[in-house]
């Protein structure tokens, strides 16, 4: 079976063998610098409390953490867009997943900063079966520690790739999520933590699902 990692993969080969090594170069750079300025240092870790965060769905429901946690543990799992094609991978590998999680009695969520409109669209467009929540503002994402400025050398990039940040979450702040995924137990205690500056890099769902079923 072909893993998440594996696909993740596949997605960067292609990306470098078919675009400038200039922009591959770029890209490279301030990937490397947003790891080297500690963005991560001050992210939430195994053994703390997760916030209560309270976001909207796809449809506009109110959805709040604690409220998902009474019916078991809760796998969070931040992406940065619609518009990015590791994120997709990782969506649609939660929701193959799925039943699986389900049989453990954990519930998944997905969290991003665009606006409602596009959390409806990844929604209908990969089928998924649990909820996609709207962070406009990154003010979940903030509470975890994940937000960074997207680098001024990536924005012409993303702008020519067909990537309008701003038009996706609303704002010009340019402000996106670290790609993190946590599972929290029933007490709201955070007892899974992946969070990589490198967006290429995702948690594998089968190590969040074994960490589901360790609780």
């Amino acid at each position: 079976m072909t893993t998440l990692s594996d696909q993740l993969q596949e997605t960067q080969n292609a990306f470098k063998q078919n675009k400038p090594s200039e922009t591959v170069d770029v890209m490279a750079t301030a990937t490397a610098e947003l790891e080297a300025s500690g963005i991560l240092a001050n992210s939430l870790e195994v053994g703390n409390q997760a916030p209560d965060i309270e976001l909207p769905d796809a449809t506009g429901k109110a959805v709040k953490r604690s409220s998902l946690l009474a019916n078991g543990p809760v796998v969070i799992t931040f992406y940065r867009g619609q518009w990015c094609p590791y994120c997709n991978l990782e969506i649609r590998a939660f929701q193959q997943l799925l039943p699986n999680f389900q049989q453990a009695n954990a519930q998944v969520v997905a969290i991003s900063p665009e606006l409602p409109d596009n959390a409806l669209s990844i929604t209908e467009k990969h089928e998924l079966a649990f909820p996609v929540l709207s962070d406009v503002g990154n003010t979940g994402a903030r509470d975890y520690g994940l937000v960074f400025a997207l680098a001024e050398s990536l924005r012409p990039l993303y702008k020519g790739f067909g990537i309008d940040i701003p038009v996706s979450n609303g704002d010009n702040s340019f402000e996106l999520p670290v790609p993190a995924t946590y599972v929290v137990d029933s007490t709201g205690t955070i007892r899974y933590a992946y969070a990589k500056a490198d967006y290429t890099l995702r948690a594998e769902p089968a190590d969040v699902l074994a960490a589901v079923k360790a609780l």
